[in-house]
């Protein structure tokens, strides 16, 4: 293949937009994928689980249309259908990127790479076949999987992960889902509308542990609506595959339970793809299936780097193609400004959606600020009423002393979308003053962004 600039293993949203910022810069590079371009968020994650979402929210939409005057005689809804939907999603994106590799003079290689030195790709065909890809620098961009419990082995029958949640072939009568974080929250949401039985099984004290507790209680007042049982602040200590089902054996304090159910998901988080890289060929070092890094996602190898989920938390695709912009900008001699980890947002794609950016309040309590709190429930904006949204709550987190937006959170419609604005405001340096001055257009949802900001001043005017 001859030599290369760069060299990038895996074709995720780190991988080939990270390989696309290099062809723009000039640098000859060639990304090496396993299985198909566009790694898992576009194949097994981000994008066809959004696209099975949808058909719920729609489903869930639909049950509900004689509150907007629309008389349904009957809806159903086709689980093989809506699962198919989602594969070609999948498909249409899948497509897009090799496109993408295409206009970008990009060389693609299909096959498994492994070091043989830290300037050496040794690439194995699934035919067995190999080529030698030598580069003056190489991104590892080979993501995560999903991981499990201590002493429990995902079987892909019973206890599945989230790809095999996103293909089986039937809808399960009951589900027990381990780990109530984004992705278990999500298929909880998903299988419920579809009318499974889900149970959400969480070892912190609430669901979605991650986000600001406000928000999460609004969710779980939802889920409690859709019938999902949910145990926080509870152990999983054992897991046993039975004739008749999966049983979770569960302990919360004195108190032990068992939860019998058809299939388990394993949402518990995800572990580096380090396996068969030969990064010890390198002399690349690993901690826990993840590959440390410097800020500008250098490992302990000069001219090897590591960017996205390989890397550890936050396990996001928008912050690996953020990484790989930032990395390949400083192999090519740029000044780019490092990744500030504190204004990443988050968002969880349910009914109603959560989405955050920055600390939380209890975690702004604990680093020693003294408080601005701005809330704006939907239930008070006329948009939200008029489209029959009218659970949820913008709640905006400011420094009392300088004004700095610390953290920002939504939970209701659209809120993934919302979260954008504040995004925004938080690298501007926004403060209450500022947002609540800017002009937003009636009647929009985006109103309840600056009714927030005014109300940590006293000044909101519709609540």
């Amino acid at each position: 293949m001859g030599n290369y600039d760069l060299a990038i293993i895996g074709s995720g949203p780190g991988g080939y937009v990270a390989a696309i910022r290099a062809a723009q810069l000039k640098m000859k590079t060639v990304i090496i994928e396993r299985d198909r371009l566009g790694g898992v968020c576009l194949n097994w994650g981000c994008i066809p689980t959004k696209a099975l979402l949808k058909s719920a929210e729609l489903l869930d939409e639909i049950t509900h249309a004689k509150s907007f005057g629309i008389q349904v005689d009957s809806v159903q809804a086709d689980f093989a259908a809506i699962i198919k939907r989602s594969r070609q999603v999948a498909d249409m994106n899948s497509k897009g990127v090799d496109f993408l590799m295409r206009k970008n003079t990009i060389d693609v290689l299909y096959g498994t790479a492994a070091f043989k030195d830290a300037k050496t790709l040794i690439v194995t065909d699934d035919q067995g076949k190999t080529q030698t890809v030598v580069a003056k620098n190489i991104i590892i961009a080979t993501g995560g999987r999903p991981k499990s419990i201590p002493g429990v082995t995902i079987d892909g029958e019973r206890i599945i992960s989230s790809k095999t949640a996103m293909s089986l072939n039937e809808k399960p009568e009951s589900l027990a889902i381990i780990g109530a974080g984004a992705i278990g929250v999500e298929f909880a949401y998903f299988y419920a509308t579809l009318g499974t039985k889900v149970t959400l099984i969480e070892m912190l004290d609430h669901i979605l542990p991650l986000e600001d507790e406000e928000m999460s209680q609004i969710v779980a007042r939802n889920f409690k609506r859709k019938k999902i049982t949910m145990h926080t602040s509870t152990m999983v200590t054992k897991v046993e595959v039975k004739d008749n089902g999966v049983e979770v054996h569960v302990k919360k304090g004195d108190k032990e339970d068992v939860v019998i159910s058809e299939k388990v998901l394993m949402a518990v988080g995800v572990q580096g793809n380090t396996d068969g890289l030969g990064l010890e060929k390198a002399g690349v070092k690993q901690e826990r299936n993840f590959i440390p890094v410097n800020e500008w996602y250098e490992t302990n190898v000069s001219g090897v780097y590591a960017i996205g989920d390989i890397t550890g938390p936050p396990l996001l695709a928008h912050v690996a193609s953020h990484e790989g912009i930032v990395c390949v900008e400083k192999i090519a001699g740029l000044n780019p400004h490092p990744v500030d980890y504190k204004s990443i947002p988050a968002c969880t794609y349910c009914q109603p959606q959560v989405a955050s950016i920055g600390l939380t309040e209890a975690q702004a309590k604990a680093e020693g600020y003294e408080l601005k709190i701005g809330r704006f429930p939907y239930t008070a904006s006329g948009k939200a009423r008029a489209i029959g949204a009218r659970d949820g709550l913008v709640k905006l987190i400011f420094d009392a002393k300088y004004g700095e937006l610390l953290g920002a959170h939504i939970v209701g419609s659209e809120a993934t979308e919302l979260i954008g604005e504040l995004g925004i405001a938080k690298t501007l340096e926004a403060t209450p003053e500022a947002i609540f001055q800017t002009v937003h257009a009636h009647p929009t949802l985006s109103e309840m962004i600056m009714e927030a900001a005014g109300d940590a001043n006293g000044q909101a005017i519709h609540i």
